[in-house]
């Protein structure tokens, strides 16, 4: 049986809405342009997902950068950034403590981008079209 305030994968609302918090706040920093750093292009970084651990000491941050092909770069600089990104995240968030952050390459995006990939193959298009309906003919009027 589930816990009464979890999701489908066990994690609590709490730790749901903190992680959405520590997104908005990296979201928020990395859009203005705080971060002093030439690798990491402001505006062009999205923070999809943040997943802290049970006790909120350790955040996953899963970034992707538009207009680049380079993640792991990205993920390198942010990484060595961390200590100042934690520190921002402190300033915004009211929590007695600060998660400490790791970056990781958010892959849904690649995925969702092969299975659209899929879905148009002409093979597969086909066989999801609905039929046409039967018993009406587009000549008759209903009146």
């Amino acid at each position: 049986m589930a816990r009464a305030g979890a999701d489908g994968q066990g994690r609590s609302v709490r730790l749901l809405r903190v992680g959405e918090q520590v997104r908005h706040a990296l979201a928020e920093v990395l859009a203005r342009g705080d971060l002093r750093d030439d690798s990491v292009p402001p505006g062009l970084v999205t923070v999809s997902e943040v997943r802290l651990s049970p006790d909120l000491r350790h955040a996953t941050v899963f970034v992707k950068a538009f207009h680049s092909d380079d993640d792991q770069a990205l993920v390198k600089a942010l990484a060595a950034n961390a200590r100042f990104l934690r520190g921002e995240v402190a300033r915004r968030l009211a929590t007695k403590y600060t998660p400490d952050l790791r970056f990781r390459v958010d892959e849904s995006y690649d995925a969702s981008a092969r299975i659209d990939a899929v879905l148009k193959r002409p093979d597969i298009a086909r066989d999801l079209t609905p039929p046409p309906a039967k018993g009406l003919d587009p000549e008759d009027e209903i009146e």
